[in-house]
């Protein structure tokens, strides 16, 4: 495979400085084929191959400008530039490309018009029975950044809680709470308001910010500390914030916006 090397392979022989090399799963992430976690999954499965030939589970280097990438027989390269949105997801909407259940996707939600000819994915997920701030993306770099716990990019939530949570839930959430697949990282968490009654009477709205992205980790940490969370909308994500956008609308993020992100995650750093 002409170009195409193991990951940390190196050419002893060659006295020429080497092409610039990228890992396989990065280069099908700037493609707009899927995250990088999403792309290793594609690779694993057979379906990528390089200049003919099927990429090892174990990776690859490969020259962006020489090496033949396709997927499911489709070759694929980075767009020129990519294309950035925020959706006020609905409630029922299912936060994926395909659904093999037919049923609506956030893609279905902004169409041919928001994806104006780009591979777009979903930032993250926002579970069928959440509402709120989604960005879609054909950005691997800058969804992977995002979403990975390492760059603690803020996502902010307005839940409404069954039950009024006392001092002592509420100091769990800042602390940290365990669950089954370990302690969650400090979260802000404050009430918003409530309704009178005791600690299992009533209701309650909170604003809740966690730095993590586990799977649907905001309400598990409410069940954690006794609470059944009864509404759930995401309403900043980082330093965007999804403001007037209406349920089920879609806009552009400016350039701005976008270089917002890229500093939040470090993208733009050194």
């Amino acid at each position: 495979m002409g170009g195409v090397g193991r990951l940390g392979a190196e050419d002893p022989a060659s006295a020429s400085p080497s092409p610039p090399r990228e890992r396989l799963n990065r280069y099908l992430a700037r493609s707009g084929v899927a995250s990088r976690r999403a792309a290793d999954a594609l690779i694993s499965s057979g379906a990528v191959r390089v200049n003919g030939d099927r990429a090892p589970a174990t990776g690859l280097l490969i020259d962006p400008d020489r090496d033949a990438v396709t997927v499911d027989g489709r070759r694929v390269k980075p767009p020129a530039a990519h294309r950035y949105l925020m959706l006020n997801k609905p409630l029922g909407v299912i936060t994926t490309a395909h659904d093999e259940a037919s049923r609506s996707t956030v893609l279905d939600v902004v169409g041919e018009q928001g994806k104006h000819g780009h591979r777009l994915f979903p930032v993250g997920r926002l579970d069928a029975d959440s509402t709120g701030l989604l960005i879609l993306t054909d950005d691997g770099d800058l969804s992977y950044r995002l979403t990975h716990p390492r760059y603690k990019v803020a996502k902010e939530y307005v839940i409404t809680v069954a039950g009024v949570p006392t001092t002592r839930d509420l100091e769990a959430l800042r602390r940290g709470v365990k669950l089954d697949d370990g302690m969650t990282a400090p979260a802000e968490v404050d009430v918003v308001r409530a309704t009178r009654g005791d600690r299992d009477s009533g209701r309650a709205e909170l604003r809740l910010v966690i730095h993590e992205g586990r799977h649907r980790q905001v309400r598990r940490m409410m069940d954690a500390v006794g609470h059944k969370t009864l509404v759930l909308r995401r309403t900043a994500f980082g330093p965007l914030r999804l403001g007037r956008l209406k349920t089920g609308d879609w806009r552009l993020l400016s350039a701005g916006e976008v270089a917002a992100l890229r500093r939040a995650t470090g993208l733009d750093e050194g």
